[in-house]
Parts: C-alpha cells; structure tokens; sequence
C-alpha cells in the first residue's frame, strides 16, 4: 500500500515536471504537480488510505530538509554579513506587506461573513 502511494505522488511530480517544461517553464515542477495532486484531492473529496501513508511517512523525515539549509547558513555566513542588511531589509518588507495583506483579506472575509448572515 506504501508503494501505491508513493507512486501517485511520484506520477503526480512528473506531470508536473512535464508541465514545467512544455507550458510553464516559471514554475518548479514538483510545485506544479504538488497543486495537481491538490485539486485532484478536492475533486476527489478526500485522500486515499495509500496516499495518506506515504505522506505520513515521508513526514517523518522533513526535518532532515532543513539541515542543508543550516549548514549553508554556517558555511555562507560571511557572505550573508556582508549583505545582512539587504536581507533584513527585504524580510522586514516582505513582513510588513504580507501582514497588510492579511489584515486587508481578514477584514474583506469577516464582511463578507456578516453580510451573508444578515442575508440568512
């Protein structure tokens, strides 16, 4: 059953690594296939058995992905000093925009929700 699984999301990574390349070369591939395998999800209406045991086994070893980027960062450090306050600069942007936006949506969405209460 594990094998099932794992093939689905390695079919659904290569569907979407064909995608990158014939239609959307912008876009990662697994990136693609991952939206994929999203909206087949929703039409679907839930994942199978298969599916749901090869993500949580492949879950058990997502922090082994953030050693390489640790060890970049330990490795780079001088190159990251040397360009520390370009990088703070662009988080802090990064930060203060994404949480207007969020503001602004949040806002948007609780509107809405009195509207179509008042509606009801």
């Amino acid at each position: 059953m594990l094998l099932r699984g794992l093939t689905w999301l390695v079919l659904f990574q290569l569907l979407g690594t064909v995608i990158n390349v014939l239609l959307l070369p912008m876009l990662p591939g697994p990136i693609i296939g991952m939206v994929l395998l999203f909206v087949a999800l929703l039409v679907r209406g839930s994942a199978s058995d298969s599916i749901q045991l090869a993500a949580s086994s492949l879950l058990r070893y997502l922090p082994l992905l953030l050693v390489p980027p640790a060890v970049g960062v330990m490795v780079y450090t001088e190159a990251i000093l040397e360009d520390f306050w370009a990088i703070v600069g662009a988080l802090v942007i990064s930060l203060v925009l994404s949480l207007v936006f969020t503001g602004w949506l949040m806002q948007l969405l609780i509107r809405r929700q009195k509207r179509n209460k008042e509606k009801a």
